[in-house]
């Protein structure tokens, strides 16, 4: 014997399969294979804001058109008592009130799955579609299993054999289905002599047995009380529990027993009070009281369903004891026991099915899709050919007959049959309507079936005026001219727009294009008066093109644009502006005259004759010149770096407005020296000077030296020394240092005589350097004994050719000379006293030009604008004075 025992079973449920998508057209809507409706599943009791189905999205539409698709329910206060449409995204939520299927759903059987139909539209018109959409929910567990009543009393006869089965007729109720209902019976005490058991019926239901598992004695135990539990097969399981109070009776042989354990009974939704749906019947063997039979319902059976099906306690029969309501409830099951003394009650089923039958005249329910308010349907005149308006549903018509919907009535209006679902009809308009050609029309829709019964239901249909005409502008393109400098708020124009329609359509408002400056300009909204809120500057903008709109009050609002240009005339504000505070140019000397020296560029943000420049030199123009066009500096002549490097000047740049506006700028030029002076041999002074040597002169003693000068800087005036000739006495007896052209005895002399050296003074300068060059005399003897003999041995020496190649511009025309002129010791002596006297003069010379120099610029300073000498020509010209003056 098993104590406590729990039995449970699993009810398998058939589940409802897929998502059944509806594709309705091919424009911006995808096509349908069928019309089955839009099917979505959630579970009872969801929170408000619970996404149940996207219909959009399922549709597959396309929400990328224009005008974007609408979403609206056909019956709003029904339908949004438990969802919310989102009317742009056609996603459904759950809302406020949470679906409780028992409540939903509580006339339908078990097995039967709870639903929610909803209507959709689908708008604007050009896309319209009517969307059947139901919503299937499911169950949870979230009722736990009750019993009929607190107490359960089951009678046992004291001679039940040994696994005897009583009925527990009083069993528990869970409005939950599938395994949410109740799933197992189990008893808290089973005393050694009792189990549970459970059975299933045909319907599905679980019915607890009582089973005796040993022999009773009612003498010995006359009754036993404990507890039985119901037990759900949810997550957690949920309880019920009553008391079970086991009455052991005496025993009787035979007991009732119906001829038919399961009865089905079918009723009309009409059927009249009183009538008998079923008539049960039990018998038993047994006679005189035991054989009394009475019968009675089980206790689960509801207090109003007894008060709907009365049951004869004596003949067993059901009569229809109250009127039918077809909308809650479709199946009724009655549990009826046929009782006997001390027997266990026999059980039969009886199963009355309700027949909905539809009763009275059709009827036209209009659902609307325009604007409706007390049966008068708004349309504007701009909506399209085939605007849908309204539907109209058929109700109350027997599946056998067959009710013919028309229109009556003038206008381009069309009733059609709906051909995606059965008795709907839509009305449309046939064509665009038009406000000034009629405003309103009157429709009758006759709904007419095989019997002549008419239903007329009125629709009418109010044209709204629209917006159909755009502002125009007087003229669309406005050009505007205002000096630069303004004053604030300066009036610009007046703008001017016209609006053919009437009333508030008809009245304009200007509004400034997006593309218009900020903060610039302002238009005023009812006059169209523009102005310019700030000062304009012409260098900052000359030009300003933006957009002008003119709209109307009308719904939607239509507007013209007009483009306004602004033009800012230019003032004489801005002075001319050197690109450079100061300009240096560097120029090689010898440049030729007129040459382009360096270009001055100059501005003026002005324009026209305001921004004209004309450039001119406000000093030294008696040396340089400017071109007004291109601000090319130029010189009128030939510069010569050694009569002065450098040149400053001032440059004035005035503009051609009133009046005029100018500005100054300093150009310094700069003089590159250009290898065009060759060296000049201040020592020795000519080629007939000599030298006295005494022969005992050691090796390495400085003898005498060559000094040269070159007018050039840089590397032009780097001299260098070089004997390219020697004559007399040893070949190799003096050196000369190519530095300083000091010339050094470099071996003991033992020849007395001339000795002549021909020393070439060149500069490095480029491309070719320049030289000169010089006779060196040394004459070797203890003294000087005859002046006269030396000054032959220097004549017999000037004989002798030197080559041409090497020999400078002065020592080939000394030689020409020479071979002109046989009188050449005269000629030597004029020549030496002229270069002597030459020396004196271009010495006292430079002398009184440097005290020259020297007040001039002392002057030069005291004025504003100086020229500046070169002070390395000076400086050259001291050192000629030095050696003059030795």
């Amino acid at each position: 014997m098993v104590s406590g025992k729990r039995v449970r079973r699993l009810i398998t449920r058939g589940e409802i399969q897929g998502l059944c998508l509806l594709l309705l057209y091919t424009s911006p809507l995808s096509c349908f294979s069928n019309f089955s409706p839009l099917i979505y599943k959630i579970k009872e009791g969801l929170p408000k804001g619970t996404l149940i189905g996207a219909i959009g999205t399922d549709l597959h539409l396309d929400f990328s058109v224009d005008p974007p698709l609408l979403f609206n329910l056909a019956q709003k206060k029904i339908n949004e008592q438990y969802v919310e449409l989102n009317n742009t995204t056609g996603e459904l939520f759950t809302s406020a009130v949470q679906m409780d299927r028992e409540s939903l759903c509580a006339d339908r059987g078990e097995g039967q799955s709870c639903s929610l139909a909803l209507d959709v539209f689908i708008l604007p018109q050009q896309y319209f579609q009517l969307v059947k959409v139901k919503v299937l929910i499911e169950d949870v567990n979230d009722n736990r299993p009750r019993f009929p009543s607190d107490e359960i009393r089951v009678k046992v006869p004291e001679n039940a054999p040994v696994n005897a089965r009583f009925a527990v007729e009083q069993s528990a109720v869970d409005p939950d289905l599938g395994v949410n209902s109740v799933q197992t019976y189990w008893l808290v005490n089973d005393f050694g002599v009792f189990t549970l058991d459970v059975e299933e019926n045909e319907g599905g239901e679980l019915t607890p047995f009582l089973i005796v598992t040993e022999a009773l004695d009612r003498e010995r135990q006359a009754e036993y009380v404990t507890d039985i539990i119901a037990e759900d097969g949810g997550s957690p399981p949920l309880l019920g529990t009553a008391t079970l109070r086991v009455v052991i009776l005496d025993i009787n042989d035979n007991c009732p027993k119906f001829s038919e354990a399961q009865v089905n009974v079918t009723v009309y939704g009409n059927a009249t009070r009183g009538s008998q749906l079923a008539r049960l019947h039990a018998f038993d063997h047994d006679l005189g009281a035991n054989a009394q039979i009475n019968y009675s319902y089980s206790e689960r059976i509801t207090r109003e369903t007894r008060n709907l099906f009365h049951l004869d306690r004596v003949t067993g029969v059901i009569k229809l004891a109250g009127k039918i309501d077809t909308n809650t409830a479709k199946l009724y099951k009655l549990t009826v026991l046929a009782n006997g003394p001390a027997c266990i009650p026999d059980v039969a089923t009886v199963t009355i099915h309700i027949i909905k039958v539809v009763s009275g005249p059709p009827l036209l329910i209009p659902r609307y899709i325009a604007a409706e308010k007390d049966g008068v349907v708004s349309l504007k005149e701009s909506e399209p050919a085939f605007t849908p308006i309204a539907f109209f549903t058929v109700k109350n018509i027997d599946s056998r007959q067959r009710v013919e919907c028309l229109l009556e009535g003038l206008g381009p209006f069309k009733l059609s049959p709906y051909e995606r679902f059965k008795n709907e009809y839509l009305l449309e308009t046939t064509e665009p309507l038009d406000y000034e050609m009629r405003q309103e029309y009157q429709l009758t829709i006759v709904g007419r079936n095989l019997h002549g019964v008419v239903i007329k239901t009125v629709v009418r249909v109010q044209v709204e005026d629209e917006n159909d005409n755009a502002p125009v502008f007087k003229q669309s393109m406005l050009e505007i001219f205002v000096e630069e400098n303004n004053a604030p708020n300066t009036f610009l124009t007046k703008l001017q727009a016209t609006d053919a329609d009437s009333g508030s359509r008809g009245e304009v408002v200007y509004l400034l294009g997006s593309d218009a400056p900020p903060n610039i300009f302002y238009l005023d909204r009812q006059l169209g008066v523009l102005t310019v809120t700030t000062s304009l500057d012409r260098e900052e903008k000359e030009t300003y093109r933006f957009m002008v709109r003119a709209v109307d009050c009308g719904s939607p609002r239509r507007e013209s644009i007009a483009t306004v240009i602004i033009t800012v005339q230019d003032r004489n504000d801005n002075s001319p502006r050197f690109i450079n505070k100061d300009f240096t140019f560097f120029v090689p000397e010898n440049f030729p005259g007129f040459g382009e020296i360096g270009v001055l560029s100059v501005t003026d943000a002005d324009a026209g004759k305001n921004g004209w420049v004309a450039l001119s030199i406000l000093n030294g123009s008696d040396i340089f010149v400017i071109d007004t066009g291109r601000g090319a500096l130029r010189a009128k002549t030939s510069l010569d770096r050694e009569q002065q490097g450098t040149y400053y000047l001032w440059i004035e740049a005035v503009d051609g407005g009133k009046p005029a506006l100018s500005c100054i700028t300093m150009v310094t030029v700069l003089l590159l020296d250009v290898n065009d002076n060759p060296p000049i041999v201040l020592f020795p002074q000519s080629n007939q000077s000599y030298m006295l040597v005494l022969p005992s002169t050691l090796p390495g003693t400085s003898i005498t030296e060559v000094y040269a000068v070159d007018r050039d800087t840089g590397m032009n005036a780097v001299i260098a020394y070089s004997i390219i000739k020697r004559l007399g006495g040893g070949q190799s007896s003096f050196d000369i240092d190519p530095n300083t052209g000091n010339i050094t005895l470099r071996r003991s002399l033992s020849d007395r005589g001339l000795y002549s050296l021909l020393v070439k003074v060149s500069d490095h300068g480029q491309p070719e350097p320049l030289h000169s060059t010089i006779m060196v005399n040394l004459f070797v003897n203890e003294t000087v004994s005859n002046e006269s003999y030396i000054q032959s041995l220097l004549l017999r020496q000037a004989e002798i050719e030197i080559e041409e190649s090497i020999g400078s511009r002065e020592s080939r025309q000394w030689i020409q000379d020479r071979q002109v002129f046989p009188c050449q010791p005269v000629i030597i002596g004029l020549l030496t006293t002229c270069l002597g006297l030459l020396i004196m003069v271009v010495s006292l010379t430079v002398y009184i030009s440097c005290r020259k120099l020297r007040k001039h610029k002392k002057k030069r300073l005291e004025v504003e604008i100086p020229l500046k000498m070169n002070s390395d020509m000076q400086a050259v010209d001291r050192k000629l004075m030095e050696i003059s003056n030795i």
